[in-house]
């Protein structure tokens, strides 16, 4: 308990906050609760409450007295593990965030050596849980994973410039993306972020790190440097964006090699093939012109230079560009007699390289 007191504490005085023995927390903003509460809500850790499980630890389902809503209640291992840094990251950084696209985070326990975080439960599971796995008789709509994409993009955008420091999130992949009641999109699990510059500040923001991520999103540029920017949020959301496309993972295996989706789609566009792996339910129902905004941004996240990428805001407005055009052409295709929910409408172009 005294450790990660020690180290929460620390983090606040970085920050320019001063820690209070009675609530780690600012402005009462996340809320401490005891082991018992904690041991109550999930029925002494039950594994009938068990909603997630990994190698840090695993997340539970449970329900707290005195709240109205479910939450999820993540339990790390081991109080001096490899997740000790990042819990206490993840509780004064994600703890001070509120935004429509962040998952909320309630409070916390470490009571007893515990790492214990509580969130708001998300009933929607994550993207990659619908899209990976998708009924084929109920897919993932387009215009609903443009959606997504956009709320995505949305709160990358916030992390970056809407608080006093630029928050650099370092882990968009599809298991990190909730969807919420209404098919919001939710980022959540914020273990590996990083505290940048203030985010007005107009110098470019580089954060020397050892270099932390997942496979198949790491950006090059961050891999051989060291050197964390905003772009790496940015390329790590390109390769979401193609995996929305395509409805593949971001490392698979084709015709018996394994392929990174972070080059395979590039290649793809750039050879005119990009038609033949996209998503077969998807054929016929992208109209031609938001395709072609779509892949553009797309592509554009994914650049080995990580200046030549675009900025999260110019990735947020190009996305939301897409979906205006889709939803004009789904208006003209009505008004032409073409029921919105038949199977093929548009011919799909080739996309064209800016």
């Amino acid at each position: 308990m005294e450790a990660i007191s020690q180290y929460i504490s620390k983090l606040f005085r970085t920050s320019g906050k001063r820690a209070k023995q009675s609530s780690l927390l600012p402005e009462g903003l996340c809320r401490r609760f005891s082991l018992a509460e904690i041991k109550i809500a999930t029925n002494n850790f039950d594994d009938d409450s068990v909603i997630g499980e990994g190698a840090l630890g695993k997340i539970y389902k449970g329900f707290i007295s005195d709240c109205t809503v479910s939450v999820a209640i993540k339990r790390r291992n081991g109080m001096l593990g490899p997740g000790f840094k990042e819990f206490g990251t993840e509780l004064v950084l994600h703890g001070q965030l509120r935004h429509p696209n962040l998952v909320n985070l309630i409070g916390y326990c470490t009571d007893e050596h515990e790492m214990i975080l509580v969130y708001e439960f998300i009933e929607g599971g994550s993207l990659g849980r619908h899209l990976l796995h998708q009924d084929q008789h109920d897919p993932l709509p387009w215009k609903r994973r443009l959606q997504i994409c956009i709320g995505v993009a949305r709160g990358l955008h916030y992390l970056h410039t809407g608080v006093k420091h630029t928050i650099i999130y370092r882990d968009v992949k599809l298991m990190t993306i909730l969807l919420g009641e209404n098919w919001e999109a939710k980022l959540a699990d914020f273990g590996l972020c990083k505290k940048g510059p203030p985010s007005l500040s107009k110098a470019l923001i580089r954060i020397d790190s050892v270099v932390k991520g997942t496979v198949g999103y790491l950006d090059p540029a961050y891999l051989r440097t060291s050197q964390l920017t905003d772009k790496t949020d940015v390329y790590c959301l390109g390769v979401v964006l193609f995996e929305v496309l395509c409805a593949r993972r971001s490392v698979h295996m084709e015709s018996e090699r394994e392929q990174s989706m972070a080059i395979w789609a590039p290649t793809c566009v750039e050879d005119g093939t990009i038609n033949q792996i996209i998503d077969p339910y998807l054929i016929g129902k992208i109209a031609p012109e938001c395709f072609q905004i779509y892949v553009d941004i797309a592509t554009s996240c994914l650049r080995e230079d990580n200046l030549a990428r675009p900025a999260i805001g110019e990735v947020e407005v190009g996305l939301e560009h897409a979906l205006e055009l889709q939803d004009y052409a789904d208006t003209a295709m009505r008004k032409d007699g073409v029921d919105s929910g038949s199977g093929q409408k548009f011919n799909i172009p080739i996309p064209l390289l800016n």
